[in-house]
């Protein structure tokens, strides 16, 4: 069945859906269907309920021969102010078979719309390409000739794939704010709320086109605090820019969209010092407690709006760093009932070119390991219980 909202719970088919889920943005990009097969078993043993992955994959026309030659799954082609579609065997249909297949291993997917990030061509192809250079990055939200080409983009993928009962929600785009890898321009500062007005244009715009998936921002959960809070940073006091507004987003508010059915944050930290001290050079915290704050704001947050929540990504470097912090965030958002998403699931045992191939950027799959940023969590490594136990609560708690 689809999956709904009830209140501040997730449910399929009237019983409760309680889920650990998986960040895998690779998925769509493996080149044969045995290896996206053996990516959802090794996920279906884990207790893995709900993926996460790319909608998009786009590239410039000066990157086509190389795609085509490399592999590459690409599904958008900028040669102007307008893309071209790829629904081939390169293009949307790996897509396809990632969403068909899921299903078989008892699994819904999260599909992002586009990427707040420069990475496997999200929002500034759309900039630079029809605002052009020189523009800043909140022109993606405002700029209709750029929301126009956006929403045909959204259309086709909604519309191929809105009669699937594998897919979770639509996702409005991966992490927005107000920058990018293109700086912020004064239309996007605090109170401006040009997200907040974005979010709420785009969800609108989905639900017009499909009545019964739901839908979610993929923002980072960053709030708009009236007084917001500061902390010591290198022996000096500043603001931070997960509560002033500086972001972007204001996650109280764009919760309460209407269209907006559950909420999604996320915390990541990729180097860090010892866990159970200050992190930082004359800070006053640690990333656990930071983590753990940030955890309780949102639970918070979306018990007001009586709406479900999701720490859709959240991953730390180190050993010993994930060892010990891992739980203690995995078991507060345990103990406050919301579904959990590390980010990123390892694969292993993956068999095209040999288990080792270039994908593009510095992802590769290497000795039959999927793409690893530092933060993959493969079977093998000693915190992975920490989530297939937390999936075994979880499926326990779901009817």
């Amino acid at each position: 069945g689809v999956a709904t909202t009830n209140g501040p719970k997730f449910e399929i088919d009237g019983k409760p859906f309680a889920f650990v889920g998986a960040n895998s943005y690779w998925l769509p990009l493996l080149t044969t269907t045995d290896d996206v097969d053996a990516t959802f078993k090794e996920m279906q043993e884990a207790g893995v309920k709900v993926v996460r992955t790319w909608g998009f994959n786009a590239i410039n026309a000066t990157e086509l021969a190389g795609a085509k030659s490399s592999g590459l799954t690409y599904y958008q082609v900028w040669d102007g102010p307008d893309w071209t579609l790829n629904d081939g065997p390169q293009g949307l249909q790996r897509l396809d078979y990632v969403i068909n297949t899921a299903g078989k291993y008892g699994i819904k997917i999260i599909l992002a719309f586009t990427n707040n990030w420069v990475g496997y061509g999200g929002a500034e192809l759309y900039i630079n390409w029809i605002a052009g250079s020189g523009s800043t990055h909140d022109v993606f939200y405002t700029n209709k000739k750029i929301i126009s080409s956006f929403q045909r983009y959204v259309n086709v993928i909604v519309n191929r794939y809105k009669a699937s009962p594998n897919i979770f929600a639509w996702e409005l785009v991966n992490e927005a704010r107000c920058l990018g890898d293109l700086p912020s321009g004064p239309a996007c500062v605090p109170g401006t709320n040009l997200l907040n007005t974005w979010y709420k244009q785009q969800s609108n715009f989905v639900r017009s086109l499909d009545p019964h998936h739901m839908i979610t921002t993929g923002g980072e959960g960053h709030f708009f605090w009236k007084h917001p809070v500061a902390f010591w940073f290198n022996h000096t006091l500043v603001s931070d820019y997960n509560f002033n507004g500086q972001a972007g987003e204001d996650f109280d508010l764009d919760l309460t969209l209407p269209n907006i059915d559950f909420g999604t944050y996320v915390t990541n930290f990729t180097t860090l010092a010892i866990p159970h001290s200050p992190d930082f050079p004359g800070s006053n915290f640690t990333v656990e407690s930071w983590g753990l704050g940030w955890i309780d704001d949102h639970v918070r947050s979306a018990a007001r709006a009586q709406k479900p929540l999701i720490l859709e990504e959240f991953g730390l470097g180190g050993l010993e760093n994930k060892s010990s912090i891992y739980p203690a965030w995995v078991n507060r958002a345990l103990e406050t009932e919301h579904a959990i998403m590390p980010w990123q699931f390892g694969a292993t045992g993956l068999k095209e070119s040999g288990g080792n191939r270039l994908i593009k950027y510095a992802d590769a799959l290497i000795n039959g390991a999927s793409p690893n940023d530092g933060l993959a969590i493969y079977s093998n490594q000693t915190v992975w219980d920490i989530f297939t136990n937390a999936a075994k609560i979880q499926n326990a708690r779901s009817g």
